[in-house]
């Protein structure tokens, strides 16, 4: 079933106690999906009603009227152990390679590597009334910066696995060709033990409390590349390959402007780690100051001028091997924080530095 012959229900702007149309294909397909292991919430299964509807105006207090961030995108709980996954439906034509690139990635013995920060996949539910879509079946992640990494030696960690994720990537002749930040993801396990909402990450899986976690310090985590509906795979005697430009989601990419000349999309990768790095990182705060050099590197508009992955990796390491233990244990400080909440911010911190030196906490927190 295409998403333009999802009936409509209700305009979406009035009436979160209707189902908006791209929910409509959730809700149809409940039973199918709970046949094959996996529950919907309250809300896509058929009959529901609203839990506030006649009683509350005060619906946002309420988990079931949570609408999707994305139409083709939702949480469920597997039914075998109660893990929280993601359900994504993809279209075969518009994303031919995304089931081959992620089950590779997915499949032993690739998937125990230790350098593959590939997401995994669980499961692949072929839709039993149309050919072209599949579901993908994968853990629930948690935006890679949510909540924010506090210290440095946490920025370091987090730099390493993204570098040593693409490297092992492009080791396998794939080029993500869509490595922008909403695409890094962190497992959330470690630093929420009692999870979170799926629907609303600020608060508890019963909704009725704020989530509680730990610093990346205190429970290291793991980061994690999703979606490859953009990437491709090459075979080694290609290599490097040459191709059309695709257009990802973030849009400074210098081989993004006229004239769209054919590229080798590995350095495009390049870039776009860089430029997260650049973005989210060195124009944002202080104290990675460090990385400067080799994001403009990374960055720089001609492609050929980047350097390629093992070549980030080998200065990046004498980036890490430079920095001292009192600057990797230094907190990250955003550039925007007031006065009053930068001294507090620099209280707390102190005393959270202490407790993980106290407990022989590595500065570098690697799981």
């Amino acid at each position: 079933m295409a998403d333009n012959q999802l009936p409509t229900t209700t305009d979406p702007k009035q009436d979160r106690t209707q189902l908006r149309p791209g929910e409509v294909f959730w809700r149809d397909h409940q039973q199918w999906l709970q046949e094959r292991g996996y529950m919907l919430r309250p809300r896509y299964r058929p009959g529901w009603v609203a839990s506030w509807k006649d009683k509350d105006p005060m619906y946002w207090n309420y988990e079931d009227s949570k609408w999707l961030k994305a139409d083709h995108v939702i949480d469920a709980t597997r039914i075998s152990d109660g893990e929280l996954v993601v359900l994504k439906r993809v279209s075969h034509a518009e994303h031919p390679y995304e089931k081959e690139i992620s089950l590779f990635f997915s499949q032993e013995p690739i998937a125990s590597h230790p350098h593959n920060h590939c997401v995994p996949i669980y499961d692949v539910l072929d839709l039993p009334e149309d050919d072209d879509y599949f579901i993908l079946v994968m853990p629930l992640l948690r935006e890679y910066d949510n909540p924010r990494i506090k210290s440095i030696g946490e920025a370091v960690e987090f730099f390493r696995q993204l570098f040593e994720g693409l490297q092992f990537m492009h080791h396998c002749c794939v080029a993500h060709r869509d490595c922008m930040n909403l695409n890094i993801m962190m497992d959330p396990k470690p630093l929420f033990p009692q999870m979170f909402h799926p629907r609303d990450d600020r608060r508890t899986l019963d909704f009725k409390g704020t989530a509680k976690y730990y610093t990346r310090t205190a429970r290291p985590t793991k980061y994690f590349f999703i979606d490859f509906g953009l990437s491709r795979k090459y075979h080694p005697g290609d290599m490097p390959p040459v191709e059309p430009v695709i257009f990802g989601g973030d849009k400074t990419v210098p081989e993004f402007t006229e004239p769209y000349d054919p590229v080798n999309p590995f350095p495009t990768d390049i870039y776009y780690v860089g430029n997260l790095i650049r973005e989210d990182f060195l124009q944002k705060t202080t104290g990675l100051e460090f990385m400067g050099p080799l994001v403009a590197d990374m960055v720089q508009d001609d492609p050929s001028e980047r350097p390629n992955i093992d070549e980030v990796i080998r200065r990046f390491e004498q980036i890490r091997r430079s920095l001292s233990w009192w600057t990797l244990r230094s907190r990250i400080v955003e550039n925007d924080e007031a006065r009053g909440d930068r001294v507090a911010r620099a209280v707390h911190h102190f005393i959270r530095t202490l407790v993980h030196v106290v407990r022989f906490r590595n500065p570098v927190p690697t799981p």
